[in-house]
């Protein structure tokens, strides 16, 4: 992702025409890099579209913006304490969590007792910020940044740099400089930065303590600081900002002359990609410019109403993609078309909207299911069986697991409080090297219980997660592996 030219970057005379310029056609041209006459840029300018080409345009200007609202309105909510505390932290802190959720946890949905998370939120557009990360002697993890628009632009991380130790600056797209020695620049495309790392974990005591004493050793500085003492700032609360309702909540709650007007300034520090010129082309139509003001009262009164009800739209066209999104196949549903989106802006909207935070396919696919092999809803009043012959088993280079939920998307509480069933386990094979895995409310018997993944009384549903899939065959990434069906016992 390349950022595009800004206005800032006009020069007098670079123009040879004498046509005046508006300040918007001025930063529209530059933005999209135009080469088209002055009399293009105008006429582009002053065609104002009506009612309906205006309400179209406004769907797609809030679904393409969709990311970098949430992405903005989670900072904020995550970010809004003094002092790191559970889940949240102040910007420029990195927030380890220490053990898996519980049945009882209902902040996110879909947690998982695989990794360990380790997150920080970033403004690269002050200084860089400088990560260490040490030795981690062999064990799986990753450190994915995704921008403001939740593109993944790199990741740090066992499959990609390996385990031994690293440091890295984490540059904004305005900067230029010197670093130190041994610090190598990870230039991020937006000043707006998310690190969402996770640390693989068995979850037995032992290992909570092998993995603390490598998040102790993470550690997050601005440049300025690095090779220095230093205590970060106490955060900033801001006593407005709604720390219950969820955020998507929150987001799709926004009418449209908030959304846009949100939308217009973060793309002055967040620069639209290159490749998104058509689409700024249309949002200047109605008003949306990186950068510029937008005041909903100063459209023609057309269109403004025109853009009342686009949310309402938007959001139904986010969330009717779900059976457009991915693979579905043998009741499962997952996506390889993930972390990087180009200019699929419904698809980056839909990741948003149901998985915000998600991995690149090459780092982690995450197979869904809500029906067994019949295509009907799972239910606890039955048992189950997910069958996998020999030698087809997840083909994951880092690990795999199956997890089960609510029809909520939360842990279910059982016995042997386990909510995922992985090699870790130690998982029994049958003689002739299959495996099976029992999916159900009461326990199996003594001697499958090593393979039970237990269910509720009601409706459930399974996530079969993949890290560091194969990507030669058989890979659920080229299609040449598939979940096997969960079957109903008869």
């Amino acid at each position: 992702m390349e950022r595009p030219a800004s206005a800032g970057s006009f020069k007098k005379g670079q123009c040879m025409h004498t046509i005046k310029y508006t300040a918007v056609t001025v930063l529209f041209a530059f933005v999209l890099g135009w080469t088209a006459p002055p009399s293009a840029l105008i006429q582009a300018q002053e065609k104002k579209p009506d009612a309906e080409e205006a309400a179209k345009i406004g769907v797609e200007a809030y679904i393409y913006g969709y990311p970098l609202v949430t992405m903005e309105m989670t900072r904020r909510v995550s970010t809004n304490v003094p002092t790191v505390e559970g889940t949240r932290g102040p910007m420029g802190q990195i927030v380890n969590l220490r053990e898996y959720p519980s049945a009882a946890f209902r902040d996110v949905t879909a947690p998982n007792a695989d990794t360990l998370y380790s997150t920080a939120w970033l403004d690269v557009g002050k200084e860089p910020y400088v990560l260490s990360l040490p030795d981690e002697k062999g064990r799986y993890f990753l450190m994915p940044m995704l921008s403001g628009w939740t593109d993944v632009f790199e990741v740090p991380g066992k499959r990609t740099t390996g385990t031994d130790a690293q440091k890295y600056a984490i540059t904004g797209p305005g900067w230029n400089g010197k670093l130190p020695e041994g610090v190598k620049e990870i230039k991020s495309p937006t000043n707006m930065v998310w690190l969402l790392g996770r640390t693989y974990c068995t979850g037995t005591p032992d290992d909570y303590k092998a993995v603390h004493a490598l998040q102790d050793k993470y550690s997050l500085v601005p440049l300025s600081a690095y090779g220095k003492a230093y205590s970060p700032q106490r955060g900033t609360v801001d006593p407005t900002i709604d720390m219950k309702t969820p955020i998507r909540d929150q987001v799709h709650q926004l009418d449209a002359a908030t959304y846009f007007k949100m939308l217009a300034s973060l793309m002055k520090d967040n620069p639209p990609a290159k490749a998104d010129a058509p689409m700024l082309e249309k949002l200047a139509k109605i008003g949306i410019v990186p950068g510029k003001d937008f005041d909903i009262n100063k459209l023609d009164t057309t269109m403004a109403k025109a853009l009342l009800g686009v949310p309402k739209v938007a959001q139904e066209t986010i969330m009717g993609h779900f059976k457009n999104a991915g693979v579905n196949n043998n009741g499962w549903l997952f996506t390889t078309n993930a972390g990087t989106y180009g200019t699929d802006y419904l698809q980056r909207a839909f990741i948003t909207a149901i998985g915000l935070g998600a991995n690149r396919p090459q780092d982690a696919v995450y197979p869904t299911s809500e029906v067994d092999g019949d295509g009907k809803p799972y239910d606890g009043a039955n048992q189950y069986v997910m069958h996998f012959p020999k030698g087809q088993t997840p083909p994951a280079k880092g690990f795999w697991s199956l997890t089960m939920y609510n029809a909520d998307y939360f842990f279910v509480d059982n016995p042997l409080n386990r909510y995922t069933l992985s090699p870790r386990n130690e998982l029994k094979y049958n003689e002739d090297g299959s495996l099976d895995l029992y999916i159900q409310k009461n326990s199996p018997g003594k001697e499958k219980e090593s393979n039970w993944l237990p269910a509720p009384a009601g409706k459930f549903i399974l996530m079969l997660r993949l890290y560091w899939p194969q990507e030669t065959a058989p890979s659920i990434i080229d299609g040449t592996w598939t979940p096997p069906a969960v079957r109903k016992v008869k």
